[in-house]
């Protein structure tokens, strides 16, 4: 377990964290949840030790051991990938270390043999002995293949090295696992392999994470840093968001009475008991979630911005035929043979292990790139609406605010219309005076999406949106795409974005597509594919 007495952070007269005292106990996984810059991540750099509070302590009970999922991409460039792992569990890799140490001396001493004798004892206390085969399976779940275990990491790529400083933090059975951001750059198949991990993991973990897929699937408790506090709630994500609107709902609802807000409580929760996913999760989440009262649940101070797309025309029957595009990068190909016909009501999301593929498919339907072989045709009727991945080019302008920018888009160039577009996606004030180019990730994502409502396309194409936007605004996105009624076609690193959203799933592989009408769940699950996309990656 870990915990905090009174912890307070303050920046000037901001105050991140007030008297904050929280426990976080063995066998739960907490979400660490608030709103972008409440302090989700500075908090958890408190519990490491790698920030100190103003104010209060933190407790790790003597002998436990902490784990953190590092950031830094390039701490490690120069050690090899499965040492890099190793090296998670720090008494274990000194240990290791000292012991080859001296065992490469020339002049090994009767002293130098006592201390590799006590060595020897604590490497089998510690387990040394499984340490390669451990660390191998960890990078193996995580999708790093044998062949490059006793590679450098400087050789792979920055996705590979985030799986290898993942598998590093989960190694060698930690007391407290702290992850930040951990479902960032994996693939569909490695952030369910991590879910089945953690779901098994008997000890305490506190994670950060955008991915309310992840984040329902692992948690059984939310810590709500909100108010400057942090606030426990038994369920996962989904229990917090759609209890959190109840009460919001319940509190606006003057009028109704205590004991019929108590009875559409009860019914929430038990209809949400039912629908717990995981075995171990299902159990745990059942007991706490029938012992929550009225007076536990509260709204929350966050704020959800309006997104809405309305088409202004209906498309006609001939929305986008695509046929034998393929496209080389550097002599490598990277589509190949991309051959579909976009209908009606089609909600598609492209999926693949090569994150290029899916951008470079949407740069050639809006003529920012080239096929090597291939056409593709819109229908007449269409109004295609772009939102890119590399949003940068559009927030260059340092002559004007963004009223001034997004007036740019818009048919209507009234002052005061553009100021209430901008202040429903929570622009609101002094911040629509600010300049596009000082824009935060998750700022631009909200003007880019804010142009895309202006320009009232029937068909929309979205690469990777929920990039850089917090769960606030990912779940009204997720909720004005579900009930778009035009066309889409999108890429997402989002399970439940892609889930709920797409009824139809295109992968791209090196050897050609997959194209399937169902839901993603469906598609993952599906052992006939699985075998064929795992033949279609091995002919590459």
């Amino acid at each position: 377990m870990i915990s905090t007495t009174n912890v307070s952070l303050r920046y000037g007269k901001r105050v991140l964290f007030e008297d904050v005292t929280v426990k976080f106990l063995p066998g739960n996984c907490y979400g660490l949840i608030g709103a972008n810059g409440a302090g989700k991540s500075t908090f958890l750099k408190i519990l490491s030790g790698e920030l100190e509070p103003n104010t209060g302590s933190v407790e790790l009970p003597a002998g436990q051991r902490l784990a953190v999922l590092k950031q830094n991409q390039f701490a490690y460039d120069d050690q090899q990938v499965l040492q890099t792992v190793i090296q998670g569990h720090q008494r274990l890799w000194a240990v290791m270390s000292e012991k080859d140490a001296l065992y490469a001396k020339a002049d090994f001493s009767d002293a130098d043999g006592e201390r590799a004798a006590v060595l020897e004892g604590e490497f089998a206390d510690l387990e040394g002995w499984n340490a390669d085969y451990e660390a191998a399976e960890l990078l193996s779940g995580l999708g790093i293949t044998e062949d490059k275990h006793y590679s450098v990491m400087s050789d792979l790529g920055a996705s590979e090295k985030v799986r290898v400083l993942l598998a590093q933090a989960l190694f060698g059975n930690p007391d407290v696992l702290l992850l930040d951001e951990p479902t960032n750059n994996l693939d569909a198949e490695s952030v369910l392999w991590l879910e089945n991990f953690l779901d098994g993991f008997q000890n305490t973990v506190i994670v950060v994470s955008h991915d309310r897929h992840f984040l329902d699937a692992v948690c059984n408790y939310m810590a709500d840093l909100d108010f400057s506090k942090i606030t426990m709630y038994p369920g996962n994500y989904g229990f917090w968001y759609e209890s959190s609107q109840l009460a919001l709902r319940q509190r606006q609802d003057v009028n109704k009475k205590t004991e019929d807000k108590r009875k559409e409580l009860e019914e929430f929760v038990r209809r949400f008991s039912a629908n717990a996913s995981k075995s171990k999760q299902a159990t745990s989440r059942q007991k706490l979630l029938q012992k929550l009262t009225l007076e536990e649940i509260k709204p929350s101070s966050r704020r959800y911005p309006y997104i809405a797309f309305k088409p202004e025309r209906e498309a006609g029957n001939q929305l986008l035929t695509v046929d034998g595009v393929a496209k080389s990068v550097d002599g490598q190909s990277v589509l190949k043979n991309v051959s579909f016909t976009l209908d009606k009501g089609d909600k598609i999301a492209i999926v693949g292990r090569d994150d290029r593929a899916a951008s470079l498919l949407f740069d050639i339907l809006f003529n920012e790139a080239k096929p090597d072989k291939g056409t593709y045709n819109w229908g007449t009727t269409i109004t295609p609406s772009y939102f890119p991945k590399e949003n940068s080019a559009f927030f260059q302008a340092d002559n004007m605010n963004l009223v001034d920018w997004l007036r740019q888009y818009s048919v209507e160039k009234d002052e005061s219309f553009v100021r209430g577009w901008l202040g429903r996606m929570l622009f609101s004030g002094e911040e629509s005076q600010k300049k596009p180019n000082v824009l935060s990730g998750g700022e631009k994502v909200r003007c880019m999406l804010s142009k895309m409502m202006l320009e009232s396309g029937n068909v929309l194409v979205m690469d990777d949106p929920t990039n850089h936007l917090d769960l606030e605004s990912i779940q009204a996105l997720n909720n004005a795409l579900r009930d778009f009624q035009g066309s889409l076609i999108f890429a997402s690193h989002d399970l439940q974005f892609i889930e709920t959203v797409a009824n139809r799933i295109i992968e791209l592989t090196p050897d050609g597509i997959i194209d399937r009408r169902m839901n993603y769940e469906e598609y993952l699950a599906d052992e006939t594919l699985k075998a064929q996309r795992q033949k279609m990656y091995q002919l590459a």
